[in-house]
């Protein structure tokens, strides 16, 4: 089994593709811990997985294998024999029933961003690989700080061909990874509920320091919901509403432009490419013709 990490370096930049659809869980965004202290990665959704092997990777500039470990192993032994030049710093411990990759004396070098992953059998093929998310350890004596979060109409409908929007900012925070999420609650009551999948369309724009999400939504929708914005991070989850009269900052301004740049350079990348196929589509092969007198 020593040749599938190499495999799974290899195979990276397809499997990035298929994580998208398909991937292991990892529930921590980031981890901030002092020189000296301990910390842990999880791996969850290994039940997907079609042999035992969890493997581990740390990356900075590039991706490394640390080792495995064996899911069906009570005692999670961390294999190393990859030639990572921190191996042993590294070791696994069961945690709620599963292995965690776990370091006991954090360092400033370990700083990097930490994935699982493992091989997934398919029907008419050999295997692919799914990755998790990936855990981002940050080596530093800076406090972890929650953001602040702001939400508020980004456009009117008129602009947006009968459509809403809502822009969701979240700034202020250590450190800066934050995962958004959006939620409808009817206006005349009832619990919160996540957006189904086909509910909208959203774009995250990040730059320093501030991060936002945009949600388009259907204009019969907004008379019918209300909408929050729930922001993930390691210091905890922050849940905001629309401000009616909020007055945005100029960062929140700049990451608005942003958002609506992107929003139609993605749309005129549709419309050239949906002409595109339909030129190609109707163009028949030439043929020449000659009429008998």
């Amino acid at each position: 089994m020593l040749f599938l990490p190499a495999a799974a370096l290899c195979c990276l930049c397809s499997a990035l593709v298929t994580m998208a659809a398909e991937q292991l869980i990892q529930d921590d965004l980031t981890l901030t811990r002092r020189v000296g202290e301990s910390v842990s990665f999880s791996c969850g959704g290994t039940e997907q997985c079609g042999g035992d092997l969890i493997f581990w990777y740390q990356k900075n500039e590039t991706f490394r294998v640390i080792g495995y470990t064996d899911k069906s192993d009570a005692s999670c032994t961390l294999e190393t024999g990859y030639g990572h030049p921190q191996k042993d710093d590294f070791s696994a411990e069961n945690k709620r029933n599963s292995c965690e990759l776990k370091i006991d004396k954090v360092k400033l070098d370990h700083s990097a961003t930490y994935y699982c992953n493992c091989y997934k059998y398919a029907p008419h093929r050999y295997y692919y690989l799914i990755f998790g998310s990936g855990t981002k350890l940050s080596v530093t004596d800076e406090q972890v700080v929650k953001p602040v979060v702001s939400v508020y109409p980004a456009a009117s409908r008129a602009h947006l061909e009968g459509n809403s929007s809502l822009l969701c900012v979240a700034s202020a925070m250590f450190p800066p990874l934050v995962q958004f999420s959006w939620k409808r609650q009817k206006k005349n009551g009832g619990e919160p509920e996540e957006l189904p999948p086909a509910e909208g369309e959203q774009l995250e724009l990040r730059e320093s320091g501030h991060s936002a999400s945009i949600l388009l939504i259907q204009e019969q929708d907004t008379n019918t919901y209300k909408y929050s914005c729930w922001v993930k991070h390691e210091g905890g989850t922050v849940e905001a509403q629309t401000q009616q009269d909020y007055v945005p900052s100029i960062h929140e301004v700049k990451l608005l432009c942003l958002l609506y740049t992107v929003l139609i350079v993605k749309s005129l990348v549709y419309c050239c490419g949906l002409s595109l196929l339909m030129i190609l589509t109707n163009k028949g092969p030439s043929t020449n013709c000659t009429h008998a007198d």
